[in-house]
């Protein structure tokens, strides 16, 4: 029972943390926003790769076929935060930016020993920027304060089941809603006067998602050798706007809903292997998604394919308790290379980032902590843009548990 408060505290922690904000990423205001493209759990530190791993000590949602991999009578319960540092650099200057987010909480288990499922909230996208500049009254020198920021995202509830269909093959379904609001608001005037106003945009997304996964393990030797695809159908974002506009003290001085254009979200196609003699694994992914062609271009940016390539080790030391072998200290190394899905300015928006991990168990087994740390840029100087230099830490618990046996009696 105390590990099911404790699981309930990680949770409002996490609901709290996640109304942080400041970090102003230039990036977000295209699109739906940033899109969550990394795993924060026990994969961040591997370059978040791992499409052929399985859900073994771990919940792995980078294929919802590894929960066919359960161990039978257990159940997991996990939760990510985030601290992200970042610098902004332009050809002329730099500005430091930092704040804190919930990533993920989680829970698995394996009800039946052909069947695992997971349960979890993640986000999905990201949307905080803020635009400071001075707009000129028409046929006057007078400039006035114009600010335009933007805040929101779209979150993915998620339901995944798996089977093990066989000794070597299992398959799996995940079945995500997409949902959550977008808020864009435009001020106007900073005099302190009556005649200030601001204009407030919200657009909400809702859709449904199907991601798909098989997962192959088998031996090479003294190697287990692991084979991983996912497929996630392309699917379609509904929208509603609620357009307003409001004095200075939130006075509503008009509304309306206006009609929006659906978005269209391309499907997605990832491929893993995975290597491990017990002690030494090591992963590597690559995940396409074709984004040219699916929605409206706009005169300063357009969509275009993107693809992530992610590549990692670990090493992971145990220790024996009578017949059982017991996971102690794993440590871990990676990298990811993303090239982003919108070209601003004639400019993809390319990350890369180098990571490390370290994952240790409490003293009774039940609760395990992760901390891991990726250093990174995104974007360029070129064209007026921006290039973030980043720092990202993790840290992700998760509680394990035996669920589902039944007592004998004698």
């Amino acid at each position: 029972m105390r590990k099911i408060i404790l699981g309930c505290f990680l949770l409002l922690a996490a609901e709290h943390v996640q109304a942080q904000k400041g970090v102003n990423s230039l990036y977000s205001a295209f699109g739906i926003g940033d899109l969550e493209e990394k795993d924060y759990s026990r994969s961040f530190g591997m370059g978040s790769a791992g499409i052929a791993r399985p859900s073994g000590s771990f919940l792995n949602e980078l294929n919802p076929a590894s929960y066919g991999r359960i161990p039978m009578e257990t159940f997991l319960f996990e939760v990510s935060l985030a601290a992200k540092t970042l610098q902004y650099n332009t050809s002329t200057e730099s500005q430091p930016a930092g704040d804190v987010n919930f990533k993920r909480v989680a829970m698995g288990f394996k009800p039946h020993k052909l069947w695992g499922v997971g349960i979890g909230l993640m986000p999905y996208s990201r949307v905080d920027y803020k635009l400071l500049n001075t707009k000129f009254i028409e046929g006057t020198n007078t400039g006035i304060r114009n600010a335009i920021e933007g805040s929101g995202g779209i979150n993915r509830l998620y339901l995944s089941n798996a089977l093990q269909i066989s000794k070597n093959f299992s398959v799996g379904v995940s079945t995500a809603f997409l949902f959550g609001p977008v808020t864009t608001t435009d001020s106007l005037g900073s005099s302190g006067s009556d005649e200030d106003i601001y204009s407030e945009q919200r657009r909400s997304y809702r859709s449904f998602n199907l991601t798909t996964g098989l997962q192959y393990s088998g031996r090479i030797g003294e190697w287990q050798l692991g084979l991983g695809a996912t497929y996630r159908f392309k699917s379609t974002l509904s929208t509603d706007d609620d357009f307003s506009i409001h004095s200075k003290d939130a006075t509503v001085l008009y509304e309306e809903k206006r009609s929006a254009s659906n978005y269209v979200l391309p499907e997605q196609i990832g491929a893993g292997l995975s290597l491990t003699n017990g002690a030494i694994t090591w992963v590597a992914d690559y995940r396409q998604q074709n984004w040219k062609g699916m929605n409206p271009n706009l005169q300063d940016y357009k969509y275009v394919n993107s693809r992530r390539y992610a590549a990692g080790v670990e090493y992971s030391f145990y220790k024996y308790y009578f017949d059982s072998r017991v996971e102690g200290l794993s440590l871990q190394a990676g990298f990811n290379y993303h090239t982003g899905y919108m070209q601003i300015k004639g400019q993809q928006i390319n990350d890369l980032g180098f990571s490390l991990g370290g994952s240790l168990p409490s003293k009774t087994g039940h609760l395990r902590y992760y901390l891991g740390v990726e250093a990174g840029q995104r974007g360029t100087a070129l064209q007026g843009l921006v290039k973030e230099n980043y720092v990202n830490f993790v840290l992700h618990l998760s509680m394990r548990d035996n669920w589902f046996f039944k007592r004998r009696e004698y």
